[in-house]
């Protein structure tokens, strides 16, 4: 097939450097440049591991409970912590 492209200057700039070291034309090389691209764009992603937080023990809460936070500023800071 046949068509026109119009290639951005980055894009042709590092063509022409990828030329300079391959023996192609820059027919084949652009042929070969999509290929690839296109061969990874409708490959599968690879799958990850999934990241997961491993837990650490702190020790006791030095407060019996953190539910009533004026009573732990209480205790953290002082009566006059206001």
């Amino acid at each position: 097939m046949r068509t026109t492209l119009t290639i951005d200057d980055d894009v042709t700039a590092e063509l022409e450097r990828l030329k300079k070291t391959r023996d192609q034309s820059f027919k084949e090389l652009v042929n070969d440049v999509l290929r690839h691209g296109l061969a990874q764009l409708s490959a599968r992603p690879a799958k990850r591991k999934p990241f997961v937080t491993q837990p650490l023990k702190i020790g006791e809460c030095l407060v019996g409970s953190i539910d009533d936070i004026s009573e732990v500023l209480a205790i953290a800071e002082g009566e006059d912590y206001r």
